[in-house]
């Protein structure tokens, strides 16, 4: 069977058994090609095209594709006991969640392990209204915690949400970057405020610097916690370890996924405070548990991430990438004004903001022709994000910028007459 049969056959397969709008969709933007290999910054089709990877899965790759000690670390656990018995202890979940006790801000000191970014989401919710005998939760509009019920009930996009209403009661949404908004909202119903340091999905949006300790202030004096997700922002991702360590502030309750898995395994998690612990899991140890959550071959390859972000000084190393490719991007927005309204960003999460959405999309076309993969943002399809693993080299990044001015240049010129520059 030759390349395009194999292709065919694999789009026939989605149509008929997985998705057959996005098997439409993926042959119409050019991107149906089967991805086969990847290593650090590049993913490989079964072609042996090579592709720059600045999207980074979204954040899952932030030590880049098949970091060999996480590799290393789930071969040898997988000869030993990959799932767990749930019985007995298990040491690689202890030693997770001890390391996630150093390295969260303040006094965070207890994890639960779960598979995914919407499961952390939905047991922060939980424990938040386990822990203030509460209902509500106040979110922000844009924002994104996932695609379960819980975390749709906190997203803000209505696109997403309308089609499986009514959704979860309780929740009210506020304009992002607005504590006053929010705080013309908390009452003594209030469980928690939910919030992302950065709305990665919103479009790569960066609340003013007095957002997040003001949501500290107005949790502290009305008994609401702070529930931060960092499932996108955290560990490393920023040029800190934490989106938040931007703001000095320590969260009630701190989400996670996505990089915690090193690239390798699905791994989430929530991690919180002892006294919330004490109220949540101090009379009943089982009120919330997960079947796999916890399993010894995600959480070795947590451990072994954990201990890559820290020795490689990731979060330092991103702070570098990002300032030169903000740099680039700012270079290029200047050479095309009337195309880009905005770059911004922190680390390398980063926004390229276009004047109209149906730029961003034939630029991302034009960096996958040209070997180099992009997406735009969930909530804001004006914004492509500019997400790579965060072991990404000058020469890489230099690369990337490159393309991403040849694909907007052959943009324009598809566009011509819709845009003028």
């Amino acid at each position: 069977m030759d390349q395009e049969q194999r292709v065919e056959q694999t789009l026939d397969r989605y149509r008929k058994n997985v998705n057959a709008s996005f098997a439409n969709l993926l042959k119409f933007a050019g991107l149906a090609h089967i991805e086969d290999h990847a290593e650090g910054c590049t993913i490989y089709d079964s072609e042996g095209n090579a592709y720059l990877d600045l999207l980074g899965g979204y954040g899952v790759f932030s030590l880049g594709h098949r970091h060999p000690a996480v590799i290393a670390a789930v071969q040898a656990q997988l000869t030993k006991m990959p799932l767990a018995s749930k019985i007995f202890l298990n040491e690689p979940l202890a030693h997770l969640c001890e390391m996630l006790a150093e390295i969260t801000p303040g006094d965070l000191q207890y994890s639960f392990i779960c598979n995914s970014g919407t499961e952390s989401i939905e047991g922060a919710l939980k424990i938040a209204r386990m822990a203030t005998g509460r209902p509500n939760f106040i979110a922000t509009k844009g924002a994104f915690h996932g695609k379960s019920m819980g975390g749709l009930a906190a997203s803000g996009r209505d696109v997403f949400k309308t089609p499986f209403a009514p959704m979860l009661p309780g929740f009210m949404h506020a304009e992002y970057g607005d504590a006053d908004a929010i705080a013309a909202l908390v009452d003594e119903h209030t469980a928690g405020v939910i919030v992302e340091p950065i709305q990665g999905e919103g479009g790569v949006r960066i609340p003013p610097d007095e957002y997040l300790p003001r949501l500290r202030e107005i949790c502290d004096e009305t008994g609401a916690l702070l529930i931060v997700d960092e499932v996108q922002t955290g560990l490393g991702r920023t040029g800190r370890m934490w989106g938040v360590d931007h703001a000095g502030v320590v969260p009630d309750i701190l989400t996670m996924a996505k990089a915690l898995g090193g690239g390798v395994m699905p791994i989430g998690a929530f991690t919180a405070t002892a006294e919330i612990w004490d109220k949540v899991f101090g009379t009943n140890p089982l009120i919330h548990t997960s079947t796999f959550g916890g399993n010894p071959l995600a959480c070795v390859a947590g451990i072994a991430a954990v201990t890559a972000i820290r020795d490689q000084d990731l979060p330092a190393r991103a702070a570098r990438a990002g300032d030169r490719f903000m740099t680039g991007l700012r270079a290029i927005q200047a050479k095309y004004p009337q195309t880009i309204s905005d770059v911004r960003g922190r680390g390398l999460l980063i926004g390229l903001e276009f004047t109209h959405e149906d730029i961003g999309e034939i630029v991302i076309f034009g960096m996958v022709a040209r070997g180099v993969i992009a997406a735009y943002t969930l909530n804001n399809p004006k914004v492509i994000r500019v997400e790579p693993p965060l072991i990404i080299t000058d020469e890489e990044i230099d690369r990337g910028l490159a393309v991403i001015d040849e694909a907007i240049a052959g943009a324009l010129v598809l566009l011509e007459g819709v845009v003028e520059e």
